[in-house]
């Protein structure tokens, strides 16, 4: 009983977005999977509104990894430095950008477990890259996905962002498991907000966990 519960929870969830929310994409701004790890590095802990403020004038500046490896950590500090963090992710972007081309020839990899050898690049942001540059089945989980999923009940008793990653990915059909993943930081974003979830306004409160007191 509880497991078609939970097999419930998950169409109701699948076909409420697929109906509202067919088209479901990163807020990012990028031309190409170097962009996009650029942008994704300056993203943590930072909103996309600030990133996409920040990253035109940083790609006519660094338009690929070669000159984004010849550069200074200064120098990248420079352009970045509206970003949270922006010593650490300056380190980070020239290092990942030496990484890119010692290891790979310049060319941003589309595996999992190679983008990870990237500096600044954990398992979220390579989940992220291989969805939204390639095209790749992943599920990477943010705190946004991993509130909104527990809020709604998809997941139970998760305790880390891979656990998180583990029990969706189960549940969810490979083909829509990238858009599901923007679907979840979208109502997140917009609607289950992190302190006061906007409940009133939820399409999906019906089979929600925290709005049905479960």
């Amino acid at each position: 009983m509880k497991k078609d519960f939970l097999k419930e929870k998950y169409e109701g969830f699948i076909s409420y977005f697929e109906k509202n929310m067919p088209v479901a994409e990163s807020e990012l701004k990028f031309e190409n999977p170097y962009q996009l790890v650029v942008a994704v590095i300056l993203s943590a802990q930072c909103t996309d509104k600030r990133v996409n403020m920040t990253t035109p004038a940083f790609f006519e500046r660094f338009p690929d990894a070669k000159t984004l490896s010849d550069a200074t950590v200064e120098e990248v500090h420079e352009y970045i430095k509206s970003i949270s963090y922006p010593n650490n992710k300056s380190k980070n972007l020239v290092g990942m950008a030496k990484t890119l081309m010692s290891e790979f020839g310049g060319v941003v990899p589309s595996d999992v477990d190679e983008l990870q050898r990237l500096p600044g690049v954990g398992r979220k942001t390579a989940n992220v890259v291989t969805a939204v540059a390639f095209g790749n089945a992943a599920m990477p989980v943010d705190t946004h996905v991993f509130r909104v999923s527990a809020r709604i009940g998809l997941t139970k008793n998760s305790k880390t962002p891979l656990e998180t990653e583990k029990q969706l990915v189960a549940h969810i059909p490979a083909p829509i498991l990238s858009k599901a993943h923007h679907w979840l930081i979208l109502h997140g974003r917009y609607v289950c907000i992190a302190r006061k979830p906007k409940c009133e306004e939820c399409g999906i409160k019906d089979i929600c966990d925290y709005y049905n007191k479960v």
